[in-house]
């Protein structure tokens, strides 16, 4: 629906991203009028693997979603913490298998920027995703925004955009919080490095499962984003690894392209028996390396008619994979309150009161790893007699780690069946019967 004086808003979104076209599907099935503005030219399935968690598959299933998102994710059945020789710390099912209402999904972060594209244009008409835009600046009164753009691979100005509201998706290097907060500094170095690459290998354990391994000073995360595609096939696989770098952020080259076989020797006796985390990384034809990184909590991302969304609003370490699902959930509010409010600036002061103090939480949660700090306890107190399973640290404590961090984050059982029988006009308007879920 619209904003309760009935006229839609005319939205103007930078950042074509994951958040920023969440955004535009949310946004388009209330009735508003939205343009996505996009600096790369030509989008690309580009990236390596992501989580969704259950909260915000519930969104994206309220779009119509949930047959594309099957077909192109694996839908993970379990989370494990092991210490770096594999042995078990903790256990716990998720998505569907902890009786969640809604999935957990592992998806390759360009198929997903991808499918939602194609959701975009077909939805809203190819028109509304202009790409080649790199915002320069905003000026915003009291009856609009004005956003003006280059293309940056010509220097050559563009058409300026003009609407009621401007919303900043455009990801941890925000043009729009730069403007917004031109002396802010630099980002918050955790002093860890992460390396990351995507490998067609054999499944392990299951084929659902995600584990995470080792301690603060080396660690390493893996989990499958795609399925095989025949039995007994290969399934594609993510794996991170981490270690402390010491390195000068501001002049970081991010995403820059590395050799695996660099990585693949600090975990060549890492055999765990149903996988190899060495020869994984070895496998793989190209790593990228991009430094772990956050920006303190902001005291406000609204001013005036624009705000920001997403990483650029709460840029956080990626621990419990939170990231790109906390902007999914964002999208969501902005599109509520901007359909309950009947002056757009005090709709996004709404959604700013409602969605800032919750994800400032997180951005400081993970700066204590979040969740992985339970694998640095058992290096701390483990005094080698552990062997099929730690018990080294109380399992109370662990369970108690789990749950707190899922009730933090709003994907604690309780939270999600409460959300499964919630008012409807706190959701997204579903898809109409009939209407295409998958890329057209």
């Amino acid at each position: 629906m619209d904003g309760i004086d009935g006229d839609p808003r005319r939205v103007l979104i930078v950042g074509g991203g994951i958040c920023g076209l969440t955004l535009a599907l949310c946004l388009n099935r209330s009735g508003h009028d939205v343009t996505v503005f996009e600096s790369v030219a030509e989008p690309r399935e580009l990236g390596v693997g992501i989580n969704l968690l259950p909260h915000c598959v519930r969104v994206l299933h309220d779009l119509g979603l949930e047959e594309a998102l099957a077909a192109g994710a694996v839908m993970t059945g379990e989370l494990r913490f092991c210490s770096d020789d594999g042995t078990l710390i903790w256990s716990e099912p998720r998505g569907l298998a902890a009786d969640n209402p809604w999935p957990q999904y592992s998806i390759h972060r360009g198929h997903l920027q991808m499918l939602l594209l194609d959701a975009v244009r077909r939805d809203l008409g190819a028109g509304r995703v202009l790409t080649g835009h790199h915002l320069t600046g905003f000026e915003h009164d009291a009856g609009g925004v004005t956003a003006d753009f280059v293309d940056r691979r010509t220097g050559m100005d563009l058409d300026s955009a003009r609407g009621d509201l401007l919303i900043g998706c455009d990801g941890l290097h925000s043009t729009v919080r730069r403007l917004l907060f031109p002396d802010e500094g630099a980002m918050h170095y955790s002093g860890l490095v992460l390396w990351r690459g995507a490998v067609e290998a054999e499944p392990f354990l299951d084929g659902r499962t995600m584990f995470m391994a080792g301690h603060d000073q080396q660690k390493a995360v893996v989990y499958p984003i795609r399925n095989p595609s025949e039995p007994g096939g290969t399934a594609l696989i993510n794996w991170v690894a981490e270690r402390p770098v010491d390195l000068d952020v501001a002049t970081a080259d991010w995403n820059t392209p590395v050799d695996p076989s660099k990585i693949a020797p600090w975990f060549e006796d890492w055999d765990f028996g149903w996988i190899h985390v060495g020869e994984l990384i070895a496998s793989s034809e190209m790593a990228y390396e991009f430094p772990m990184v956050d920006r303190d909590p902001l005291e406000r991302w609204s001013h005036g008619r624009v705000t920001l969304l997403g990483d650029a609003a709460h840029p956080m370490r990626p621990n419990g994979s939170n990231g790109a699902s906390q902007g999914i959930l964002d999208a969501e509010t902005l599109t509520v309150t901007l359909d309950s409010e009947s002056d757009p600036v005090e709709a996004l002061q709404a959604y700013d009161e409602e969605r800032r103090e919750v994800t400032g939480r997180l951005v400081l949660a993970n700066r204590q790893a979040g969740p992985e700090r339970v694998m640095q306890w058992v290096k701390d107190r483990c005094d080698g007699s552990c062997m099929n399973r730690h018990t080294c640290v109380d399992e109370h404590d662990l369970e108690r780690e789990a749950t707190a961090y899922k009730a933090l984050a709003g994907f604690d059982i309780a939270s999600l069946q409460a959300m499964s029988g919630r008012d409807s006009s706190r959701q997204v308007t579903p898809a109409k019967p009939g209407t295409p879920e998958g890329p057209g």
